[in-house]
């Protein structure tokens, strides 16, 4: 064999070594954004799991607010059938500021708030918020990297070919702004 051959049978090693090395970075990319929108998902399957114990705890007290108490429970449906983070995020959100009109109605039932049981599930509802912002900023931190990976040249060459495509972020978007305010409780 020349040289020449040898030199070209090396440079086309070294660039399937190198295509072969950016795929399997972006397949891990990928699973990391999967396995962290499945994360998410748990959370919020627990999230829901626990609304109808809370439901129907304030209705023992607060039988008269059924509105509220509605309201909660056709967030909770909503929340369960969403598809996707958008679509998620939106009904997580409406879902958010349903409990938040709970929350405040347990406010203006002194019982009602003394409650063992309303403590304790209102509890577990505070941690697994926690648990779920945590997770959606792991999850948005690991879209950024994806979405960014399949970007990047050389990879943006051939990311679309493969069917990478972009991410959506599980973001609170519009609804920034009255998920951080407070709920408005009427009487």
């Amino acid at each position: 064999m020349s040289t020449s051959t040898i030199i070209v049978l090396a440079v086309i090693v070294v660039v399937v070594l190198w295509a072969i090395t950016v795929y399997n970075g972006l397949v891990s990319m990928r699973q990391r954004v999967n396995e962290a929108f499945a994360d998410i998902d748990v959370q919020l399957r627990q999230r829901h799991d626990l609304i109808p114990n809370l439901v129907e705890t304030v209705k023992g007290y607060a039988a008269h607010e059924r509105g509220t108490l509605d309201e909660v429970v056709k967030a909770r449906n909503a929340a369960v059938s969403a598809q996707g983070p958008a679509q998620q995020a939106a009904a997580e959100n409406m879902l958010s500021g349903a409990l938040r009109q709970l929350f405040a109605l347990s406010e203006a039932y002194p019982n009602l708030k003394a409650n063992e049981n309303f403590q304790q599930l209102q509890a577990e509802l505070t941690d697994l918020e926690n648990k779920i912002a945590a997770s959606r900023r792991f999850f948005n931190n690991a879209v950024q990297e994806y979405n960014a990976g399949i970007q990047r040249f050389p990879a943006a060459l051939f990311a679309a070919s493969f069917g990478f495509a972009q991410k959506d972020y599980f973001d609170l978007g519009a609804d920034r702004q009255a998920e951080t305010a407070a709920p408005a409780v009427k009487f």
